[in-house]
């Protein structure tokens, strides 16, 4: 008899296994075999399992189940909103800062010395690309600039959101405006950032983030 109430996403929650760790799952014929349900059924709902970013499916080594991250799920329903209408990246994007101003105390006091290093030599890659000729766009290091700053945030909803803000700033084609004094300006406070960080000095580093954020509103609205 077919079990029409099987839940592949509860059976992986019940899995043992801790929420940071990765492990193999039986194969579908087991699953199907075990719990009553048809691979036809239990393909669906893999799909969506794998789609939130909670399993791998490998050809030759199977399912397995992944560390939990958040940033799948944002992904896909933000890419949905965006694709409907543009002005809900806006509205995401003030989202993130709101984020990013009320976790900054906290994330960057976790910082190490091999931290501001790495930082410093994003900073350096990203101003050698911009001085080059022709200038290229930093958006990588853009991206792992901010990720690094907030990435040992014990907290993996925080940590997802603002990894899928840089998946849809990608979407949107934030990361290819050229304007190069702008891109330029950006940098700059980058590196006045992580300067002030480098001293501790905190509250120097949160004022000139508020005023890095606001350097968006520079780009024009039919880009934004």
């Amino acid at each position: 008899m077919t079990n029409n109430r099987f839940d592949f996403i509860e059976y992986l929650s019940q899995c043992d296994r801790g929420v940071n760790s990765s492990s193999n799952i039986p194969s579908l014929k087991d699953i199907s075999e075990e719990n009553g349900i048809s691979i036809a059924k239990l393909r669906e709902q893999v799909s969506v399992a794998r789609a939130l970013g909670l399993i791998e499916v490998q050809p030759r080594t199977g399912i397995h189940a992944l560390p939990y991250s958040f940033a799948p799920a944002v992904k896909q329903s933000l890419f949905f909103a965006i694709s409907a209408d543009r002005k809900y990246f806006n509205d995401y994007s003030d989202l993130r800062k709101s984020i990013e101003k009320s976790y900054w105390f906290d994330a960057v006091k976790k910082l190490t010395l091999e931290d501001l290093a790495f930082l410093q030599n994003l900073i350096d890659q990203a101003q050698e690309k911009l001085g080059s000729n022709p200038p290229q766009l930093p958006h990588q290091e853009h991206k792992a600039l901010h990720m690094t700053i907030y990435g040992k945030l014990q907290n993996v909803f925080v940590v997802g959101i603002l990894e899928a803000y840089w998946e849809a700033y990608e979407e949107v084609g934030l990361s290819q405006y050229t304007e190069l004094s702008y891109l330029k300006s950006v940098w700059n406070y980058h590196q006045k950032i992580i300067n002030s960080i480098g001293k501790g000095d905190y509250e120097d580093g949160y004022r000139l983030l508020l005023e890095h954020m606001d350097l968006i509103n520079e780009i024009p609205n039919h880009v934004r």
